[in-house]
């Protein structure tokens, strides 16, 4: 398994900003991607909360199965977290994460009330990147007001969007500065959160092809028609044959191939895969 870190300059000054606007929240909205939802918890983020009301979505919960989605959302609350599965695209998600936000603030509102003040809660929305954080908040708004991508590190610094009695605070992807566990930092890549860019693609494609051919096997047969049998090389060899991924002289075009490999997946061409349903020791 190749070790990976990633913690580029940018994130440093990002969660510098987020720990100099905590104080102007009331909340947080902590996304999660349901793909790999315990390798998205950054303990950096972690330190911020600070006990404050936090929301934790699910979010593209229509890449996994409802049992995946049941079986984290149950770990989670096993925990103690108020949890909500998402699709950030959807606009009855949105409604559902501004009412289950609204009511995180029910008794903080009454109380504002009582004494006469009409407050705006404010919500700091965070997660690592290209969990969808920026869709969520376009959905909730009913318009696109954050920027948003399909890679890693699309929202650079900080924006105040305002909502009905809410204001929302955009930030941008944060990984930890060091991952202690490798199988997380692995899901994280898998799933685009860390740039490609960053890494060795085709030592992390043999990784994947490696882990997948025991947890969904069926994914890499039902796409791409190879045989499972020997070492992850030899599928990997394989998947580049059928996908017509070769050069001159009958060598292997290992680079393209992986690329493919993990576009299908993200594009959930491999069917609906969940990495992880409870936390990974």
């Amino acid at each position: 398994m190749q070790p990976i870190q990633w913690f580029p300059g940018h994130m440093t000054k990002a969660l510098r900003m987020m720990e100099e606007n905590v104080k102007l929240c009331d909340g947080f909205i902590y996304v999660l991607d349901a793909r790999a939802p315990f390798a998205c918890f950054n303990y950096k983020l972690g330190n911020l909360l600070n006990g404050k009301p936090t929301l934790y979505l699910i979010n593209k919960s229509d890449a996994v199965t409802e049992r995946d989605v049941g079986l984290i959302v149950s770990a989670l609350k096993a925990e103690g977290k108020r949890v909500l599965a998402t699709v950030g695209t959807n606009a009855k998600s949105g409604k559902a994460v501004y009412n289950s936000v609204i009511d995180m603030f029910k008794e903080k509102i009454e109380r504002n009330l009582s004494k006469g003040v009409n407050k705006t809660m404010r919500v700091m929305v965070c997660g690592i990147p290209n969990t969808g954080k920026s869709t969520v908040i376009n959905t909730l708004c009913g318009k696109k007001q954050a920027m948003t991508g399909d890679k890693a590190g699309v929202t650079k610094g900080k924006q105040w969007i305002k909502l009905s009695g809410l204001e929302l605070l955009d930030t941008p992807g944060t990984m930890p500065p060091s991952f202690e566990n490798q199988i997380y930092a692995h899901h994280l890549a898998y799933i685009g959160s860390i740039n490609d860019g960053a890494l060795d693609i085709q030592s992390l494609a043999l990784d994947f092809i490696e882990e997948l051919s025991v947890v969904y096997p069926n994914a890499l047969t039902d796409r791409y028609g190879v045989d499972l049998s020997g070492a992850p090389i030899d599928v990997y060899e394989r998947i580049c044959k059928a996908r017509g991924f070769m050069l001159r002289g009958g060598e292997y075009d290992y680079e393209r191939c992986a690329k493919c490999l993990f576009d299908d997946f993200r594009k959930q061409r491999l069917g609906k895969i969940c990495l992880e349903t409870k936390p990974i020791n």
